[in-house]
C-alpha cells in the first residue's frame, strides 16, 4: 500500500481490486464444487439411507422433490455464496481500513477505487446468470446420475464425458465434446473488451441480454430440463438400494 500511490489510477484499481476477487474466486470455486456433490448425492442418498420410503409417504410428488432439489445449486447456493462472499469482502475493507488507518495513510483511494457497489453487483450477477443458469445442464446431468445409480453415482457422472471424449479423439482425432464442455464452463466471449484486467470488469462486459440472446442459453436449459424430466421418471419407479 505504500508504493500504490505512484501508481496510475487504472493501476491502483487492479491492485486493489485484486484481494476481493481472490476471494471471490475462491468462495465460487467451493460453491460450484458443493452443488456437484450435493446433485451426485441428492436422489442416491434417499435410496441409500431408505429415506426415500418416507418421503414417498408424503403428498409431495415426484416432481416437486426433483425441481426442489435442483433449485439448491441453481438459485440458493449461488445467493448463499453472494452473501458470504460480500460479508467477507466487507470484513477485509474494513480490516484494511483500519491498518491504513493505524499507518497514517489515506483511506480515501482505498474506498474509491475499491468500487466494491460494482464488484458487488457484478458477483451477484455472474453467480445467477452463470453458477445458476448457465450450469443448468450439468446440474440436471448429475441429478439424472443421482437418481439412476446405484453406486459410485460420482463415476457414473465422470465416466461417460470422458468415455465419449477418448472414442472422438481415437476416432476422428477432434475435440468437439470437449471444447463445447469448456464453453459451457467458462460461457461465451465478451462483446466488448474490459475496460481493465481485473475480474469484475470482464463479468461486466458480458451483459444479461448477450446470455439471454444466445441460443446456446436456452439450449441449456432446454437440456437441463430433459435431464430433469427423466430424474423424475427415474425417481417415480426406483426403491431404496
Amino acid at each position: 500500500m505504500h508504493g500504490i500511490w505512484t501508481l496510475s489510477p487504472a493501476q491502483q484499481h487492479e491492485v486493489l481490486a485484486a484481494p476481493y476477487e481472490f476471494a471471490a474466486v475462491l468462495i465460487m470455486g467451493v460453491a460450484f464444487i458443493v452443488g456437484i456433490f450435493y446433485s451426485l448425492e441428492a436422489l442416491y442418498g434417499e435410496r441409500r439411507d431408505r429415506s426415500i420410503l418416507f418421503w414417498k409417504s408424503l403428498p409431495v410428488s415426484d416432481l416437486t422433490t426433483v425441481l426442489s432439489k435442483a433449485s439448491i445449486p441453481v438459485v440458493v447456493l449461488p445467493l448463499l455464496s453472494f452473501v458470504i462472499t460480500v460479508a467477507t469482502q466487507v470484513i477485509m475493507l474494513l480490516l484494511s481500513t483500519a491498518v491504513l488507518l493505524g499507518s497514517g495513510l489515506s483511506v480515501a483511494t482505498l474506498w474509491t477505487q475499491s468500487s466494491f457497489l460494482h464488484m458487488s453487483l457484478m458477483l451477484l450477477y455472474h453467480l445467477l446468470i452463470v453458477h445458476g443458469f448457465w450450469y443448468a445442464p450439468f446440474y440436471g446431468w448429475f441429478l439424472l446420475v443421482s437418481a439412476w445409480a446405484r453406486r459410485a453415482p460420482f463415476i457414473w457422472a465422470f465416466l461417460p464425458p470422458f468415455v465419449i471424449w477418448g472414442v472422438e479423439k481415437i476416432t476422428f482425432n477432434t475435440s468437439y465434446f470437449t471444447t463445447m464442455l469448456m464453453y459451457r464452463l467458462t460461457g461465451p466471449e465478451a462483446s466488448t473488451p474490459a475496460p481493465s484486467g481485473t475480474l469484475m470488469d470482464v463479468m461486466s462486459t458480458r451483459a444479461p441480454g448477450q446470455f439471454f440472446s444466445a441460443p446456446d442459453m436456452w439450449i441449456g436449459l432446454a437440456v437441463a430440463a430433459v435431464f430433469l424430466a427423466a430424474a423424475v421418471r427415474l425417481r417415480r419407479y426406483r426403491g431404496p438400494i
